[in-house]
């Protein structure tokens, strides 16, 4: 059984996907979240720092509409635009995660939506 997770404070939809998956009342999977202001509809700026923070911050309000927090994450994959900024992603990354951190992938891909420098996707668990 799966439910589908929504909220207003994180960007709609963009085709036909969901913001999140419960699978089985215990098991959250979030898409892929590009840095869209939801209030906005655009990015909050150009820096990597500023896109990465914002692609979190979206990730945490899908996250809060399934009763989950940024501590049940134990995947996430980072898509970069340029494997260069995987530093000052990483900095920002790292203020949102503690101890025992998520497994990760993160790797450079040809292009984003939206000309985007990143976008986050996760995997969370309800205990």
């Amino acid at each position: 059984m799966k439910q589908e997770i929504r909220t207003e404070k994180a960007p709609k939809a963009i085709g036909p996907y969901s913001q999140g998956i419960l699978s089985k009342g215990s098991i959250l999977y979030v898409s892929g979240q590009l840095p869209v202001d939801p209030q906005t509809g655009e990015f909050p700026a150009e820096s990597i720092e500023q896109q990465t923070r914002q692609s979190l911050e979206n990730i945490k309000a899908i996250l809060q509409g399934a009763d989950l927090g940024m501590e049940h994450v134990v995947k996430t994959t980072v898509l970069l635009a340029d494997i260069a900024d995987f530093g000052a992603m990483n900095a920002v990354y790292g203020t949102y995660f503690a101890e025992p951190f998520p497994a990760r992938a993160a790797f450079e891909v040809g292009a984003l939506p939206k000309g985007a420098r990143v976008e986050i996707e996760v995997v969370a668990v309800k205990e």
